[in-house]
């Protein structure tokens, strides 16, 4: 075996003059991006002064509600929107800074945008903004799905394999789970595609969740209440709630029903928008920092609503999802189990 030193051994090359002008030149062109956005949403809102720089507009509470309420108006979501065309432009960028502006108002757009479905609304700004999400998600996973590989039990651990193989058979061979299916390109939005293309900006979402201020984390807890269509109800009075409506009967009666359950923004719960659903409530509930109990009893809160709602669509799967995080919610807070085993008792020491 030869003695020289492999290439990855060598230091590494001092940068050139090139590099350094190529840096300067990415850095001149981020920051007129980044200005040329801040101008252009100057524009449009108004009611309050805009900060000079993007991280310091991600985490403006005054920015972020003026732009909440204009989202919130009834015409808000219509093609000639200037808000949604400022929205649909600036994610456009490559800018990444610009990107997470964009996202942190997906749970908003999300929220009024599925709700109004039933009501036939024009909303093609908000599809422009979640289709410009839904196609660069699609490109930079070059429409593959995501997977991952669950370990073979049958082995003593899962870094070790044992002596003599295992008998082949189902229980044995590799299992694939997906966590993300298949991306195909569209370019417009379709009932049979809704949830796919809402669930993919989600993802998305979910992908920078760590660096999304509180606030857009609450905007999608009070959008997944509503979109269980519950009011924070214990299950006895849903129970008893479901059956005073199995009693009623006639068409009037019906199309209350449907009414209340449009203007409530009640939705369809597919399992293309449960999945993405259940991971951002599991960072509300799990991740977050002890001091910050509103976002925490807010997604408890939603959680328990989809848990009710998926008792009442009968769906397996979402029920397992619910009630296993209302689960690990429970026992997260269970004094039991604070204890850290890793600290020395004091109740076995000996005093002199």
């Amino acid at each position: 075996m030869s003695d020289s030193p492999s290439i990855h051994d060598s230091p590494p090359p001092p940068p050139t003059a090139g590099d350094s002008q190529t840096t300067v030149a990415n850095e001149s062109d981020s920051n007129a991006k980044c200005q040329t956005a801040i101008q252009s949403l100057s524009s449009i809102v108004t009611t309050t002064n805009i900060p000079s720089t993007i991280s310091l507009l991600l985490n403006d509470d005054s920015v972020s509600a003026a732009i909440s309420s204009l989202l919130q108006r009834p015409d808000s979501g219509a093609g000639d929107n200037n808000l949604c065309r400022w929205l649909y432009d600036t994610f456009q960028s490559t800018e990444p800074s610009l990107h997470l502006l964009v996202l942190r108002f997906v749970p908003l757009i999300a929220g009024l945008y599925l709700s109004r479905v039933p009501l036939r609304q024009p909303q093609a700004g908000f599809e422009a903004v979640l289709l410009a999400l839904y196609a660069h998600e699609t490109t930079s996973r070059a429409g593959q799905s995501i997977t991952v590989n669950i370990p073979d039990l049958s082995h003593p651990s899962i870094y070790h394999e044992s002596s003599k193989p295992p008998a082949k058979n189902n229980s044995t061979c590799l299992n694939i789970a997906v966590v993300s299916s298949t991306l195909d390109p569209h370019g417009t939005v379709r009932s049979t595609r809704r949830a796919r293309i809402v669930g993919v900006a989600l993802e998305l979402y979910y992908s920078k969740i760590a660096r999304m201020p509180r606030e857009s984390k609450l905007d999608f807890c009070e959008a997944c209440e509503k979109w269980a269509g519950g009011n924070g109800e214990t299950e006895e009075e849903e129970e008893k709630s479901s059956s005073r409506g199995s009693c009623v009967i006639g068409e009037e009666e019906e199309s209350v029903v449907v009414r209340s359950e449009k203007e409530s923004g009640r939705i369809p719960l597919p399992w293309e928008l449960v999945q993405p659903i259940m991971r951002i409530l599991g960072h509300c509930l799990m991740g977050m920092k002890e001091g910050d109990r509103e976002v925490t009893e807010a997604a408890s809160k939603a959680c328990q609503s989809l848990y009710l709602r998926a008792l009442h669509d009968i769906n397996p799967k979402a029920i397992l999802a619910t009630g296993s995080l209302l689960r690990l919610r429970e026992m997260a807070l269970d004094p039991k189990n604070q204890i850290d085993h890793t600290e020395i008792s004091n109740d076995n020491v000996l005093s002199v």
